[in-house]
């Protein structure tokens, strides 16, 4: 498995495009807002709410929200979260990160030579989170879908206090504007939970079993 822990080949590793030329790789990416309206460290989230604990990340519950954990293969460790809501997917991952600088530009470039190494497209843009890309990647071989069909998927990232956010956003989002608001007040809405214990840059957030709230058996990754 890549060093940011990728349960699946959205996940990913690349060239530098022109919305790095603006300022350095290890430089914070973030919404102007973000401390207010999410995603939200553990010290900024409303306590009051009821949500799911993951351990590093606490989901806001919802109607029509349906939960996944994605486990890795033979270590049965917990790598990413999962979520359906909207005819949408989001799926989750924080990581560990400095704490004066950020993650998301060397990702993003990463994830950018990755998707062109699959033999795919991505297109750079500026979205509600910052920079961001949308790729366009062929379905894998042994798929039920037909092989010349591709999977389009939209990454964003969030370079909060000490941790990084990545998001993997695929379905309805991507083409119904309605839908889209959806899934971008759920991300906003995500809690990272990065603790105090030292962790090297880049390392998953353990992430756990929920305490409490009902979700769906865990789906393994490679």
């Amino acid at each position: 498995m890549s060093d940011l822990e990728k349960p699946n080949a959205d996940g990913v590793d690349s060239s530098i495009d022109d919305l790095e030329d603006e300022q350095p790789l290890d430089s914070k990416s973030a919404p102007g807002n973000r401390a207010e309206e999410g995603p939200f460290d553990a010290d900024e989230a409303n306590p009051a709410r009821p949500y799911v604990d993951l351990g590093g990340l606490k989901i806001l519950p919802r109607e029509g929200l349906h939960l996944r954990l994605e486990v890795e293969e033979g270590t049965n460790r917990v790598v990413a979260v999962g979520l359906d809501y909207a005819g949408s997917t989001l799926q989750v991952q924080a990581f560990a990160a400095p704490r004066s600088t950020g993650l998301w530009h060397e990702i993003r470039a990463q994830i950018e030579d990755q998707i062109i190494k699959q033999g795919g497209t991505s297109t750079a843009r500026e979205g509600t989170f910052g920079p961001e890309l949308v790729g366009e990647v062929p379905v894998a071989a042994g798929t039920t879908a037909d092989a010349s069909s591709s999977r389009l998927a939209r990454f964003v990232g969030v370079d909060g206090p000490r941790w990084f956010l990545r998001g993997v956003i695929a379905g309805d989002a991507l083409t119904n504007p309605a839908a889209e608001l959806a899934i971008e007040e759920l991300f906003r809405s995500v809690v990272v939970v990065r603790g105090s214990q030292p962790m090297p840059p880049r390392d998953l957030i353990p992430l756990s079993m929920p305490k409490t709230a009902a979700t769906a058996p865990p789906t393994t990754s490679a």
